[in-house]
């Protein structure tokens, strides 16, 4: 769980990015706000749920 902070800063700043790069090449002039709104919380769900399962701890049983 040390690292689950920046995985999901990470996926943040990979999703900004698209999205300033779809802003600037004019696809989301065409695009309404309500799917754009559903898009962002598609993707913020998404992160969070890939950061939680990459920061699953591992469980070891020992025998003995």
């Amino acid at each position: 769980m040390r690292f689950i902070h920046l995985y999901l800063i990470g996926y943040f700043v990979l999703v900004v990015g698209a999205v300033a790069a779809l802003y600037q090449s004019g696809v989301l002039a065409h695009v309404s706000g309500v799917w754009i709104g559903i898009g962002v919380l598609i993707a913020l769900g998404l992160g969070i749920m890939l950061a939680v399962s990459a920061g699953k701890p591992t469980v070891t049983e020992e025998k003995g």
